[in-house]
């Protein structure tokens, strides 16, 4: 259940993103899934070596969003070149 409620998760978190990110993103449901757990993934890890977050809390939604706008900003760098 907890593998599904990721997977649903990064997605919403993936097509927020992609809305929030000027531009067209040619994503399709893998990448954008991935895009939403890993800008989760990232700003659970980012919050706690700030400190923001405890070790081992998940981040919310917003921060995981910003994550994935984040990392949906470097793969289209690295897309580019």
């Amino acid at each position: 259940m907890g593998i599904i409620v990721t997977i649903v998760v990064g997605f919403i978190v993936g097509l927020i993103a992609r809305a929030v990110m000027p531009g067209t993103q040619k994503l399709g449901f893998i990448l954008t899934t991935l895009l939403g757990i890993g800008g989760s993934l990232a700003a659970g890890y980012g919050g706690a070596a700030l400190g923001l977050y405890p070790a081992g809390s998940s981040a919310g939604w917003i921060a995981s969003v910003i994550g994935a706008v984040v990392l949906l900003f470097v793969f289209e760098q690295v897309r580019k070149k």
